[in-house]
């Protein structure tokens, strides 16, 4: 009973913290803060040693991705006050023709949902969906599954979205390894989901697919700022920016074989501006100009938008930091050893034991980034006795961390609001859906780790 103890502490405060955020309904950060002190205490680790941990899991956690969600909401911020992203999709859409408009609708959203957090892919995206359905005369749900299954992919796969960076981290895997194999494995996930899904949805659940929403409330909305629409190539170029600088980053260091503080020159800056970090800045300091300045826009509106960026991820970055907690008080309180000892020898896969946790407690949590980060703290001490490509661990603890999204999930609730679905068509569309991304996504690593 003593070896299970820790797992059973961390099955405790779970519900504890279940309870706090759907039972009491107290705020998610609180909760995870609470929850973490209490799981500390279960685990009977010192109460000195509890605070420093908490303080240690919140610094740890933000000190790197607070950076990246930050340029990253104003990126896509500038994108969609912009117009540059409605452009994307409205161009490619165009190019694709009406027969072919969920194929261009799959592309855009992916191509959208590498620089836009999902809640706010989704929301720029569902007036395009609507509107085209409407001219179409098809419905809402057969062009928004494609669109939900793109940002869904790009969410829980791709840097500079916040799980994949902030495994990433803790990990210490490469991002730029990260992104480009979370490109190889997400690209052919999203076409062949995107594709296939709707048709799947529509035999489980064909009156979902006669429901109307919002469309008629938000047919209406327009591009937030006036102006000079972008044109398609400067919005592709100023959405993929900080990809290409990660990804010429990664190209040179797999040529090269020479790890970023050993190159110097021009080498050296290559590593320098395809850092994460450099790479977002660059981007957002291009968009202000494609985005902003090139469109006759006044500095201060611009530096409005990036304001009104800013704001509604503050909470967001709390309860990232609070899923560091969690995470810390994990590790510290020996959950990751106990569970290191009871697979040694296992034949299992560290991959998929990675991708069970973080599936475990997407289920208990609800929150992607949440889910992803807390599941670190289970599986390090595992990664740091077996042999196991770090960047290939980030992608299958993404994939687990989409799984089954539900009733404690705010993606849940939005998806069954703004396409005016009954809790059981959205379990039958949108929990189903992440289900099948996350599952195939990990089929996707196992393939890939037996390639490379």
């Amino acid at each position: 009973m003593e070896a299970f103890w820790p797992l059973l502490s961390v099955l405790i405060g779970v519900i504890i913290l279940l309870i706090l955020i759907m039972g009491v309904k107290l705020n998610t950060f609180i909760a995870l803060i609470i929850t973490s002190m209490i799981t500390g205490l279960i685990l009977g680790m010192p109460l000195d040693k509890i605070v420093d941990t908490v303080e240690k899991g919140m610094g740890d956690t933000l000190g790197h991705i607070a950076l990246i969600l930050g340029l990253g909401s104003m990126l896509g911020k500038l994108l969609s006050d912009g117009g540059g992203a409605t452009v994307i999709a409205e161009k490619l859409i165009a190019k694709f023709g009406e027969k072919y408009v969920t194929w261009a609708m799959l592309i855009a959203s992916f191509i959208i949902g590498i620089s836009l957090f999902l809640e706010v892919a989704f929301v720029l995206l569902i007036p395009l969906v609507f509107t085209l359905a409407k001219k179409l005369n098809i419905s809402n749900l057969k062009v928004g599954l494609p669109m939900a299954t793109s940002i869904a992919v790009t969410h829980g796969f791709l840097p500079p979205h916040p799980g994949p960076v902030a495994i990433s981290q803790a990990v210490n895997a490469n991002i730029g390894h990260v992104l480009m194999y979370g490109i190889i494995i997400g690209l052919p996930l999203a076409i062949i989901v995107g594709s296939l899904f709707p048709k799947v949805a529509y035999r489980v659940a064909p009156s979902a697919f006669a429901k109307t929403g919002k469309q008629e409330s938000l047919e209406a909305e327009g591009p937030l700022n006036e102006g000079t629409a972008p044109s398609f190539g400067m919005s592709l170029l100023t959405a993929l920016c900080p990809v290409i600088l990660m990804l010429l980053s990664t190209v040179v260091q797999l040529v090269t074989g020479n790890n970023e503080g050993e190159a110097r020159g021009l080498e050296g800056f290559i590593y320098f501006i395809g850092s994460s970090t450099t790479a977002m800045l660059i981007a957002v300091l291009f968009a202000i100009y494609t985005m902003g300045i090139r469109r006759k826009q006044k500095m201060t509106d611009i530096m409005d938008t990036i304001t009104h960026a800013i704001t509604p991820i503050a909470m967001l970055l709390l309860i990232n930091g609070g899923g560091g907690t969690f995470k810390q008080v994990l590790i510290d309180g020996g959950v990751g050893d106990a569970i290191a000892d009871i697979f040694q020898g296992t034949e299992m896969s560290p991959l998929i034991l990675a991708w069970l946790a973080a599936a475990m407690l997407r289920l208990a949590i609800g929150a992607t980034t949440v889910a992803a980060i807390s599941s670190v703290g289970i599986v390090l001490p595992l990664l740091q006795t077996m042999d196991v490509n770090l960047s290939l661990v980030v992608l299958a603890i993404g994939a687990g961390s989409v799984f089954c999204s539900h009733v404690n999930d705010p993606g849940f609730w939005m998806f069954k609001e703004y396409f005016g679905l009954t809790i059981k068509e959205t379990f039958l569309t949108w929990s189903l859906l992440e289900s099948v991304i996350s599952v195939l996504g990990l089929g996707l690593v196992l393939i890939l780790n037996m390639v490379i």
